[in-house]
């Protein structure tokens, strides 16, 4: 399948099924990570993986949207690790993780396992609960799992903006 055929099929599930996902799909989610480009390689992101029922139920406290999944990673990156450009001083330790997230998110994709990048979550209570150090900064909680038979896009899933008012050519 071409890559935009690919890109197209991907959703956001919202509904899984009470399948755990085994420990040889997490890591093959893990690789494509640890193979997702980073500023000048340095490799900042930290994942913390959230599988068991414990971890599960501590995560149901930090979002209502869990989509009850039975498997979820927070992508972080460590602030102390970042490349930092120059100029500014701007990190790109938020684009690292983002780039790492795509790529599990598709990873997992190809291999069956349904996922959704939740944004809305209680930063601070996710960082109590599953003891996150300051020099890590969360950027996406991933929530993942073999879709629900019944699984499906939601309404907005195809609807796009014309390229024209989102791509600009040499000026603004």
């Amino acid at each position: 399948m071409d890559f935009l055929s690919f890109a197209t099929e991907r959703y956001s599930v919202r509904k899984f099924s009470d399948k755990p996902v085994e420990q040889e799909i997490i890591d093959k989610i893990l690789a494509a990570a640890h193979l997702a480009p980073t500023g000048c390689n340095f490799q900042p992101q930290r994942i913390l993986v959230i599988n068991s029922e414990e971890s599960l139920k501590k995560l149901k406290g930090c979002t209502k949207w869990h989509f009850n999944c039975k498997l979820a990673m927070l992508v972080c990156y460590n602030k102390d690790e970042c490349w930092t450009r120059r100029y500014d001083g701007k990190q790109c330790g938020s684009v690292d993780a983002s780039i790492v997230t795509t790529h599990m998110m598709l990873a997992a994709h190809e291999i069956g396992i349904g996922s959704t990048w939740v944004m809305s979550y209680n930063p601070e209570k996710i960082r109590n609960e599953f003891n996150i150090p300051d020099n890590l900064i969360d950027v996406a909680l991933l929530v993942m799992g073999y879709p629900a038979e019944d699984a499906e896009p939601s309404d907005l899933h195809a609807k796009y903006r014309p390229i024209e008012e989102t791509v600009f050519y040499n000026e603004f």
